[in-house]
């Protein structure tokens, strides 16, 4: 029995990467092979060095130069190397060229597997840090079909070397994860950062597949890197599945909304529509190259200081149902945001907003942290090439709310009007007065006490969604129409 001694504390007691590729290597049944590209064999080096690699090991490769890789894998339609659909080529042939080699008469009890990774480390003049895509596919038991771990990383560190150290160590323990960890996906991903910083690596997408990942939500992983503070946004294609942020934004015109989205209503679609129809006819703008992203702030999906998983899966649902993309971010500030979409894009930007939202823009207590302060704030949210487009707001009175008569504190008074002479702030004009009256907390709250009437107040076949899913507490017909 270990020892213990008073005043010990309980830890984490993380298996060295030595220990993690041995157990691997010692298993007479894990079988498969290493295809390693554009950062040397990092991954596959922790198993040569551990020891008993040769019942492991079947091949280990790195097709660097273009014109092989391209005899091996096929040429890209898009003519690139490091992209998702690369990887999911090498594994695939990979795993082929196993079963084609290996009969299953003579090995009956192996469990195949293909490890690859395609990726892009610094550049010599370090101002990209470059990225990569990272995958295993492979069995748990013989005869069972394959499941897949696919993610996408981005490097922090500006030495190549130390990225490629970074990645081996990734690499480890993702193969050891996916054969031991499977069973709690949650717990897997927090395990890819044994031995790691997340200031040395970001993981910005994650998707599971096959038959032991069969109930496991890919948004909800995603929710997971973000919740956990391995990327500051994950975002999800209108059929809703992870996407890349980088594939969907890049130099693209994009329109923002923030909101809770809890649920969807028919402000919030008109606000949409009305701000996207001014955005497109901007100088700037192509219409075919322009990017809508419906972003909610991991502030709106905490419910008592944690965040609610199943309300943050009926919001994305609904807003992927209706056939949005959706961004899951960190980000509470918005200059955030637009430094986030900078990254990506330099075209010009749109970001559709209430008029509380935009006083919460010039309120000065969000900006303490900064150096620089709301100035600071304000530099890179309206230094970049962006134009707010406001939605009015009905007041208790009947009047109207817009950019000519909000009220923001008195010293912010001279600043917003700067913003507002320069055309960075427009008003949205052509709104349906009819719905400013509608909130999603009493749409809310009357799904909740099961009144009648709240349908009319979303947008078409949002209700039904609520109902057949039983979203956001939504129990029944029977309830729904209760008075």
């Amino acid at each position: 029995m270990e020892i213990t001694l008073k005043g010990d504390k309980e830890f984490d007691e993380i298996p060295s990467l030595k220990t993690k590729a041995l157990r691997i290597n010692l298993n007479e049944n894990i079988y498969g092979t290493f295809a390693e590209i554009g950062a040397g064999q990092e991954t596959v080096r922790h198993f040569f060095r551990a020891g008993g690699a040769s019942g492991t090991i079947a091949k280990a490769m790195s097709a660097y130069d273009k014109d092989f890789s391209d005899a091996i894998y096929g040429i890209e339609d898009d003519g690139r190397y490091v992209t998702e659909a690369r990887l999911r080529k090498m594994l695939t042939h990979e795993i082929d060229l196993i079963e084609e080699r290996i009969t299953r008469d003579k090995h009956p009890n192996k469990m195949f597997f293909s490890f690859a990774n395609t990726v892009a480390t610094i550049d010599f003049a370090k101002k990209y840090k470059g990225h990569g895509w990272v995958g295993i596919k492979y069995q748990i038991e013989p005869d069972q079909d394959y499941n897949e771990i696919i993610l996408h990383l981005r490097f922090k560190e500006n030495d190549a070397r130390l990225q490629q150290e970074t990645l081996g160590i990734l690499g480890t323990n993702l193969i050891y994860g996916a054969f031991y960890k499977y069973d709690v996906p949650k717990k897997l991903l927090r395990y890819l950062y044994d031995h790691l910083d997340k200031d040395q690596i970001e993981i910005d997408t994650i998707n599971f597949s096959g038959p032991v990942f069969k109930d496991v939500d890919n948004r909800l992983m995603s929710l997971q890197l973000v919740k956990n503070g391995m990327t500051d946004a994950v975002m999800f294609a209108p059929d809703g599945n992870n996407v890349l942020p980088a594939r969907v934004l890049y130099k693209k015109n994009i329109l923002a909304l923030r909101g809770s989205f809890r649920p969807v209503t028919k402000v919030n679609i008109d606000m949409f529509e009305k701000s996207y129809d001014m955005f497109v006819k901007e100088n700037k703008v192509d219409v075919e190259n322009t990017q809508v992203v419906f972003e909610i702030t991991l502030s709106n999906l905490r419910a008592e200081g944690e965040i609610d998983e199943q309300d943050f899966m009926d919001r994305a649902e609904l807003l992927c149902s209706l056939g949005h993309t959706v961004l899951i971010s960190n980000f509470q500030e918005y200059y955030k945001l637009v430094e986030y979409f900078s990254q990506y894009s330099k075209a010009r930007m749109g970001l559709a907003m209430g008029v509380n939202n935009l006083v919460d823009i010039f309120d000065e207590k969000y900006y303490r942290h900064l150096s620089g302060g709301i100035l600071e704030a304000f530099g890179k949210l309206f230094f970049k090439d962006l134009r707010v487009y406001l939605y009015p707001m009905e007041n208790e009175d009947g009047t109207i709310t817009n950019s000519e008569n909000l009220k923001v504190h008195p010293r912010m008074k001279e600043l917003y009007k700067f913003f507002k002479y320069n055309g960075k702030v427009v008003d949205i004009t052509d709104y349906d007065i009819s719905i400013l009256s509608i909130f999603s907390r009493t749409v809310l709250k009357a799904i909740s006490e099961g009144k009648a009437g709240w349908e009319s107040m979303l947008p078409k076949g949002v209700a039904n969604t609520i109902k057949e899913k039983s979203l956001f507490g939504c129990e029944s017909e029977e309830v729904i129409h209760k008075e």
